[in-house]
């Protein structure tokens, strides 16, 4: 019991904190884009094969992550990068001068980015594909436009499947490890930063701390299952 006392400390709290933040911004950024381009391929009326193309690098990019990902931003996005050198000799533009910092909490919430778009666009596109064109008929024919019909009968519709998704993109987020130690060095007070630095370092090794740890994400992911799954319920009742 003396180990989950220890939860307590600044340094841990701050740490959950920390992880809490870049899982809802990511999981936010996901959310937001992957509707948008999931909307464009299913009711946007984009040419099949792009929808085809979307749906297949989605599933892809979406189990993209770890070290792999973190080299690929580091190489992009990096201090001597692609994208930054390209700007720096072609525009004048350096990106780091700017504020911009790939190993800092935002460059590791927009790299979190990468694989959370698509996974958005694979969970919300069966969603989407649910909704009858009658609905959207009766509403014009009661004289509703686009933007009242999308106000007062799609995102209604929508929002369960959308909380749920950002449920999941949470917690996907929320327990990834090799990416962001991967591309920060163990820079950030991340959880599962400091759970493997608990578990298998050399100055913080204290292996029940970091068990103690484990158990506060996994109170945590549990938390997130059960709404996901209360959210897919409800889902489910206008989709069949």
């Amino acid at each position: 019991m003396e180990n989950f006392t220890h939860l307590t400390r600044p340094g841990i709290v701050k740490s959950y904190v920390t992880t809490l933040q870049i899982s809802a911004f990511s999981a936010a950024g996901g959310v937001f884009f992957g509707f948008l381009l999931a909307y464009a391929a299913t009711l946007g009326g984009l040419p099949r094969a792009l929808k085809s193309f979307l749906l297949t690098f989605s599933g892809v990019a979406s189990n993209f992550a770890g070290v792999p990902l973190a080299f690929t931003f580091i190489a992009t996005l990096g201090r001597v990068g692609l994208v930054t050198t390209v700007l720096s000799t072609v525009f004048g533009i350096d990106l780091y001068d700017t504020g911009f910092n790939l190993y800092s909490f935002w460059g590791l919430g927009i790299t979190y980015l990468y694989f959370q778009i698509p996974l958005m666009v694979l969970l919300i596109t069966p969603a989407l594909e649910a909704m009858k064109p009658s609905w959207r008929e009766a509403a014009e024919s009661l004289g509703a436009g686009s933007l009242v019909y999308w106000v007062r009968v799609g995102l209604p519709l929508l929002l369960p499947a959308i909380l749920a998704s950002f449920i999941m993109l949470f917690g996907n987020a929320f327990g990834a490890y090799a990416t962001a130690y991967a591309l920060t060095g163990g820079l950030l007070n991340l959880v599962p930063i400091l759970i493997g630095a608990q578990i298998r370092g050399d100055v913080l090794h204290d292996p029940n701390l970091g068990y103690a740890l484990a158990l506060g994400m996994v109170a945590i992911m549990t938390a997130s299952i059960f709404a996901y799954l209360a959210l897919q319920k409800q889902t489910s009742r206008w989709m069949t």
